[in-house]
Parts: structure tokens; C-alpha cells; sequence
């Protein structure tokens, strides 16, 4: 049987399965997806950018390792960080237990979020594009 991914449809997602909300601050909070979080396993280790920071959309914000993986995180957005969540550093299975919500990263002062946004994947497009992901992952060996 399938695993079923949720994917919240007020978020913005990219290919490196990070998830972007834009907060009635104006803000953006940047998570981890289901999708992504199931190919790389339990969470072990982040590091994640300092508070006024600035990260620039696909360069590197940081690290982490996995059960299955250690890798580089990449920016979904360019801004400024000004939150990081403490809770994730000090427990970072939190990341799977509750990636939409308590999970989630950093929070960025966004540069660009009208035309960076526009090259995630949201709304209407969610379905068939979660559909071609899970697809692409489990014909790579990586889901499950």
C-alpha cells in the first residue's frame, strides 16, 4: 500500500521539499515536507542560519543529517533571517513528529516573495505535482 504525504495547501513547496507560509506579518516560515522528511528518515542533526542572516533562494542555509542522508539545506527564498527555531536545534525529530507546524525552521524577512514564490509549487498545482514526486521518488529508491 501507498504512504500517503500531507501537504498543506496555503504553503508554497519546492523541489527540495522545503515548504514556504507567508505570515500576516508579512513574514515567511520555512519547513521540511512530509515527503521530503520520509526519504531522509529520523532527524539527527541542524544547523541552521544565524538571526540576521541573510540567505539567497537555492544557496545553502545550512546543514543537516538523517537516518538515511546528511546534506545541505538550500534557501527556498532570499531574505533575512529573523527567527530560528530553538526547539528544532534541541530536538530535531521534532522536524518529523510535526513538520507543519512545531517543526518548522526559520522564519525570513523575505527580499523577493512575489516573484520567488512564483517559482514554488502551490494551490491548484499541489496534487499532480505531489503525485510526480512521490512517483519520482519511489522509481529512485528513496520513499518508504
Amino acid at each position: 500500500m501507498k504512504k500517503q504525504f500531507d501537504f498543506k495547501p496555503d504553503r508554497f513547496y519546492n523541489s527540495n521539499h522545503l515548504w514556504s507560509k507567508q505570515e500576516d506579518d508579512g513574514r515567511i516560515t520555512i519547513g521540511m515536507d512530509e515527503l521530503g522528511l520520509d526519504s531522509l528518515g529520523e532527524m539527527a542533526y541542524l544547523s541552521l542560519p544565524a538571526v540576521g542572516s541573510p540567505v539567497e533562494m537555492g544557496k545553502v542555509m545550512g546543514s543537516m543529517e538523517a537516518a538515511k542522508m546528511t546534506g545541505e539545506l538550500f534557501a527556498p527564498i532570499s531574505g533575512i533571517v529573523v527567527e530560528k527555531n530553538d526547539a528544532v536545534l534541541q530536538n530535531p525529530l521534532l522536524v518529523n513528529e510535526d513538520p507543519f507546524d512545531k517543526g518548522w525552521l526559520i522564519k525570513i524577512e523575505p527580499a523577493n516573495w512575489a516573484d520567488e514564490s512564483a517559482a514554488m509549487v502551490s494551490g491548484d498545482a499541489l496534487p499532480d505535482w505531489m503525485k510526480s514526486e512521490i512517483e519520482r521518488f519511489e522509481t529512485q529508491g528513496i520513499a518508504g
